[in-house]
């Protein structure tokens, strides 16, 4: 990997008191001015831009009206249990009273609205089925729903295929056609759109005058798009930074759910202070493992409790399952990198994608293990696992790199070989897909015979990128906390990482894979401390780094200190 600093555009003018340093990093990352940094919920796109929304509104609205029993069918990841939460309690502030929700079991339904989940959900009468985060590739769930006289309104946001699934309204942003200028909503976010799109009809109605109610606060739930959000990864555009850092401004006001405080909580995160790496690396990874290795009911309730003592005792439950889904990850990861570690130098360079599978595999944590092996390699990776349910079905998670459109990678495998495929869908950078056992080898071949095409030698050279180098005054405390609030920083919209060339005054391993540091300034004798976690591969650094780190407070045990979090270093 080499590192490279970005390039940075002209830009200003700007106040005095913000810093030579942050001017920089927003111009790089496409912000040129205070006007364009200014974070404010008045500049939230209009839900009447999406597409299909006036019936879905219809929808929802007569259902309300004549309190039909509406069913939420959620994912079970961290996206669709938020989503769930918002519809849930939005919907209910708007009025609906016979309401519901079913999230689907990863493995006795498999993923989204499908025809198992639809007999499952049978004996509860349903009336209208919304889903949250799926359901623009389950022709078949939508179907039988359908053929039960049940109406299905659609909210996702991942990407459609050629034909769109017969429901009654389907709002995506990513629909063929429309004309929402963010196709970056998470699929909380949609629902989030949907609902605020159902109290302005409301409004328009005279329904809250009627009723001799106020209208209720939707910006209640921002915490809840936040979370999912950020932990969907979806790149923070400009409307995903204004739902993001709202939502964050509640968690530091403690005006957050109960169940998402108590997971902050018991990750150890101060909310007051919290900020999207929080959400990223503790409170989405909480959440997720429901869905990964139990049940994302635990979850959704979780997110749906306004008790704080249910609230902390479902958040101790989900770190519980949270601490056997690492030790099961790495296990696998291990497995994997054994596997890489076979082959030699040149086999490794000369595959373009690589698929892992182990028989022992858990199918929740295959996407984790694929994302860790895509860093190490920077190829892109899918991993499958057993689908756990007797039959001979691998379920497969796919994870790349930029510059290599996963999800059309997958559909171009999907054209050249017909029926190898079961089923697949996801986004640029993550997909997922199921195929026959007996088919895996057949996969492996045209999946890296399609990286061969699409893959030039610029998208597979590895680069960290670098927001430049630091001068010495610049090493601050004041810079630090002005880096940590200026986000939300995420995918698309990535935390600033700096480079300068370090001396190593000392230097002494962390466990057994992280590296704790002395780094001296090259050419002064001003010294840092710095830590690599995952540093360490059995090999002493060099005397010199070139070292690109982020700069982070440091206020372990009190001390308010600053150090460098190493992101990647070569010998100087």
């Amino acid at each position: 990997m080499k590192i490279t600093r970005r390039s940075i555009p002209e830009h200003g003018p700007w106040p005095a008191n913000v810093s030579p340093v942050l001017q920089r990093i927003f111009a790089s990352r496409g912000v040129h001015n205070p006007e364009q940094a200014e974070l404010k919920l008045a500049n939230l796109l209009s839900p009447d831009q999406l597409s299909g929304m006036d019936k879905a509104v219809d929808l929802l609205l007569c259902a309300i009206q004549t309190q039909k029993h509406i069913v939420i069918v959620g994912d079970f990841d961290c996206d669709g249990a938020t989503g769930t939460a918002v519809a849930m309690r939005g919907l209910k502030m708007l009025g609906a009273e016979q309401l519901s929700y079913q999230v689907p079991h990863r493995i006795l339904h498999g993923y989204g609205l499908s025809p198992a989940l639809v007999e499952h959900i049978v004996e509860m009468k349903p009336e209208l089925i919304v889903t949250v985060d799926n359901g623009i590739a389950c022709h078949a769930g939508v179907a039988a729903a359908k053929a039960h006289g049940w109406q299905v309104l659609i909210t996702d946001h991942h990407l459609p295929g050629e034909k769109l699934p017969p429901a009654d309204a389907i709002i995506n942003p990513n629909l063929n056609g429309d004309d929402f200028p963010s196709k970056a909503l998470s699929g909380v976010g949609v629902m989030f759109y949907l609902l605020l799109a159902l109290r302005k009809r409301m409004r328009d109605l005279g329904i809250f005058d009627v009723l001799i109610q106020p209208e209720p606060d939707l910006s209640s739930l921002l915490d809840l798009v936040a979370v999912g959000t950020v932990a969907d990864l979806v790149p923070l555009d400009y409307n995903n930074r204004l739902l993001v850092s709202a939502g964050i401004k509640r968690f530091r006001k403690k005006q957050c759910q109960a169940g998402l405080q108590a997971l902050a909580e018991i990750s150890g995160r101060d909310i007051t202070q919290l900020v999207a790496s929080d959400i990223g690396f503790a409170i989405g990874p909480r959440l997720n493992a429901a869905g990964r290795l139990e049940d994302m009911s635990i979850g959704i309730e979780c997110l749906l409790t306004d008790d704080k003592i249910r609230a902390y005792e479902l958040a101790t439950i989900l770190n519980g399952i949270n601490v056997e889904r690492r030790g099961l990850q790495q296990q696998m990861v291990d497995d994997a990198d054994a596997l890489v570690d076979v082959t030699t130098l040149e086999q490794q360079s000369q595959s373009a994608a690589w698929s892992f599978y182990d028989q022992s595999w858990h199918p929740g944590v295959v996407g984790l293990v694929a994302s860790k092996l895509k860093d190490r390699l920077h190829r892109p990776v899918v991993a499958f696992a057993p689908a756990d349910d007797g039959s001979n079905i691998l379920r497969g998670s796919a994870r790349s790199i930029p510059g290599f459109h996963i999800r059309d990678a997958l559909a171009e495998v999907d054209v050249l070989n017909p029926g190898l495929i079961d089923r697949f869908g996801g986004h640029a950078m993550a997909a997922g897909l199921s195929l026959q056992k007996n088919n895996l080898e057949a996969f492996r071949s045209a999946f890296n015979r399609v990286a061969e095409k699409r893959l030039s030698i610029e998208i597979l050279q590895a680069e960290c990128l670098s927001d430049g180098e630091l001068l010495q005054h610049e090493f601050s405390r004041e810079l630090a906390e002005d880096l940590r609030l200026a986000g939300p920083w995420g995918q698309g919209f990535p935390e600033p990482v700096f480079d300068n060339i370090f001396v190593v005054a000392g230097w002494k391993i962390l466990g057994e894979r992280h590296i704790k540091y002395s780094l001296r300034l090259d050419g002064t004798d001003f010294t840092l401390s710095a830590i690599h976690f995952g540093g360490y591969a059995g090999v002493e650094p060099a005397e010199r780094l070139h070292v690109a780190y982020q700069l982070e407070l440091d206020d372990f045990r009190g001390r308010r200190d600053i150090q460098l979090l190493v992101r990647h270093s070569l010998p100087a």
